[in-house]
């Protein structure tokens, strides 16, 4: 016969071993003004921070925090994504932040609003997006 397995069902929340790995690195630099570079796709959301030059500073995303699938995509992982950047930024004595939002996934604003939850300022924000001004070429006519 054997064991019974009991598969407990997630309150659908980060994973507190990979949150406390990536809260645990100490930041190398003190920065105070960044900018939050926000990729919303419909699959998953990612988060760069990078000083005023571009330099990359912090980054995560969705999948890194755990969430797998179509779980990844959803405002409250992004939101989830936002707060540990914010966590993060904190740290290294961030005060203000501008930030590009590029894509038209479901995170675009919860996970700026996860990040400015964290007491940071936030001085502008900017839209990105690319959009195509003329598109693929349409498919030929069809002959029957």
């Amino acid at each position: 016969m054997g064991k019974k397995r009991v598969a407990q069902k997630g309150g659908g929340s980060v994973d507190p071993n990979l949150k406390a790995r990536a809260l645990s690195r100490t930041p190398k630099k003190r920065v105070l003004a960044g900018t939050l570079h926000v990729e919303a796709t419909y699959n998953n959301t990612k988060v760069l921070l990078t000083d005023k030059e571009g330099n990359a500073l912090l980054w995560s995303s969705s999948g890194s925090l755990g969430f797998q699938g179509a779980k990844k995509g959803t405002p409250f992982a992004a939101a989830k994504v936002g707060e540990l950047i914010g966590e993060k930024a904190q740290t290294m004595g961030l005060k203000e932040a501008d930030v590009i939002v590029k894509g038209v996934g479901a995170g675009r604003e919860s996970a700026i609003r996860g990040f400015s939850s964290k007491g940071i300022d936030i001085s502008m924000i900017r839209d990105m997006t690319p959009v195509p001004h003329n598109g693929p070429k349409p498919k030929k006519p069809r002959r029957v």
